[in-house]
């Protein structure tokens, strides 16, 4: 009996065989390439159920893929995850909205298309941009990023854009933008930021020297910006103010910042006028309590009311007026006080500079009034007035008066001063000068005097004049004499001569007295 054979092997053939038997043929070259195709054909299959639908890059088909029409090419809503191959290189607009397009790689497209100049790729999870996205589509003027998962914007990733002139970024994650990634957007016109992350102020697109030069509308509003560069958005040109938006952020209230919007209001630029009501900030503290930037000068902070400054100037002082429109490139057209415009070439003072701004100068007090600035073009118009007033003096004559009058206050003083030391501090109060003895009388001052010529020869017989001292003299009231002083002992002597002749002593002392203190000097 035969063991059996092993589950799978082929039984050999057995030696006793028929002669008759004979080994298979090999197959035809024409079946082994009908084999290898089927091989191939089957590795390819398994090959695609691995990737999901529309992984693999498909190849541009109008009928089914996209909507073309002339140089317009539509797949929006085609569940796409890489931009389809081969597209015609006379694309103008290319409508890549609402897929998964999740990264946007280099080589996306392999081709220069020099004629598109509309891109748009809202709406797709994209979370990825490759520094040479844009390499081959240099033309671009629209391009539309926005409602994806943009997290950063790196260095220099829009560089090759120089003819960009609107970029849609909106609704996104954004929370990091390098300072170099819009450079080289030389003709960006508008650039839409909102909705995003956002937390700090990209001053360096609209400050001088940095900013993009076409740029007329930047959008930052409903970001994280708590504080805002309030005195560098404060001198920028009322043509960028116009268009740039910031509300709808955690602002910290401040009067400054109420000062800035509410002159962005007077002014009637979009930017404040339009989301007036959108414009809102926190309190200091720690409640968080939030309110309109426009009531902080009623209701909380007590902000100062903002006014338009007028212009002021001094005697001899060239003044610029400055024509800040909301718009550029409009002819400007300046009227001085009187209906006088001011024209190329008159023998005036005040002439226009080449940026639109008036000079004045050297100025008069006749130059006070409204300047009117025209500015217009074939759409716009836009007049401005500013209000003009010279002081009747010059600059340093009013540091010259003031000088002049310091000195004169101290003048004033210090006569006021010497007066009070005269009459509270005379030199007779002499501390250290002997006292004289008290029984020195009106005869010890007694003092001669040489008689007069006329004297001479009228009498020659000798007079001598007496000065009393008030100090010698006793105290009475109010420094006058006490008549009952020193006629103690006479008016004893006299006691029998009755109370006439004690009175009669007494007037006649008092007299005496009396007449020391006269201007008449005393003759002996």
């Amino acid at each position: 009996m035969l063991p059996p054979h092993r589950a799978g092997a082929l039984p050999k053939p057995s030696p006793s065989a028929s002669p008759s038997a004979s080994p298979s043929p090999s197959p035809s070259p024409s079946l082994r390439r009908v084999q290898v195709q089927w091989a191939l054909y089957l590795s390819l299959s398994l090959a695609l159920l691995w990737f999901p639908s529309g992984a693999v890059a498909s190849t541009l088909n109008c009928h089914k893929t996209c909507i073309c029409a002339s140089n317009i090419v539509s797949c929006s809503k085609m569940n796409l995850t890489t931009v389809p191959t081969g597209l015609p290189l006379y694309t103008a607009v290319l409508d890549l909205s609402y897929n998964d397009i999740s990264r946007l790689r280099a080589e996306w497209t392999t081709v220069k298309l020099t004629k598109l100049h509309n891109l748009l790729l809202s709406h797709n999870g994209l979370h990825f941009l490759s520094s040479e996205a844009f390499v081959y589509v240099k033309h671009l003027r629209y391009l539309d990023l926005s409602s994806n998962d943009l997290r950063q914007l790196d260095e220099f990733i829009f560089q090759p854009l120089g003819q960009l002139e609107v970029l849609l970024l909106y609704n996104n994650l954004i929370s990091q933008i390098d300072r170099s990634a819009f450079q080289g957007l030389h003709s960006l016109q508008k650039l839409y930021l909102s909705q995003n992350m956002i937390s700090r102020f990209p001053l360096e697109l609209v400050k001088d020297k940095t900013r993009l030069e076409k740029l007329t509308l930047m959008d930052v509003s409903s970001n994280r910006i708590k504080v805002p560069p309030i005195e560098e958005l404060q001198v920028l040109p009322a043509w960028i103010k116009n268009g740039l938006y910031f509300h709808n952020n955690p602002l910290i209230c401040d009067c400054s910042l109420y000062s800035l919007l509410a002159h962005w209001h007077i002014r009637k630029l979009n930017s404040a006028l339009d989301f007036k009501d959108e414009y809102s900030c926190y309190l200091p503290g720690s409640q968080k309590i939030r309110v309109g930037v426009f009531d902080l000068n009623r209701d909380y902070m007590n902000c100062s009311t903002f006014y338009e400054a007028d212009e002021e100037a001094w005697l001899e002082q060239t003044l610029i007026l400055r024509c800040d429109t909301k718009h550029r490139d409009l002819s400007k057209t300046w009227v001085m006080p009187g209906d006088v415009v001011v024209t190329e070439g008159l023998n005036q003072t005040a002439k226009v500079l080449p940026d639109g701004s008036l000079q004045i100068g050297p100025v008069k007090p006749e130059d006070s009034g409204t300047y009117t600035c025209y500015a217009v073009s074939e759409a716009l118009n836009e007049t401005l007035y500013v209000l003009v007033k010279v002081y009747n003096f010059t600059e340093n004559g009013n540091g010259e008066a003031l000088n002049t009058a310091y000195t004169t206050l101290v003048g004033c003083l210090t006569s006021v001063v010497l007066v009070l030391i005269y009459l509270y501090l005379t030199p007779c109060r002499c501390f250290c000068c002997p006292k004289k003895n008290h029984e020195d009388s009106i005869h010890s001052s007694m003092l001669s005097a040489a008689p007069s010529h006329e004297d001479l020869v009228n009498n020659t017989d000798p007079r001598h004049v007496a000065f009393i001292d008030p100090k010698e003299l006793g105290h009475g009231l109010n420094g006058k004499v006490n008549p009952n002083d020193g006629v103690g002992d006479q008016g004893e002597m006299d006691e029998e001569g009755g109370l006439l002749g004690k009175g009669r002593r007494k007037k006649s002392v008092a007299e005496s007295i009396s007449s020391v203190f006269s201007d008449t000097p005393i003759v002996v």
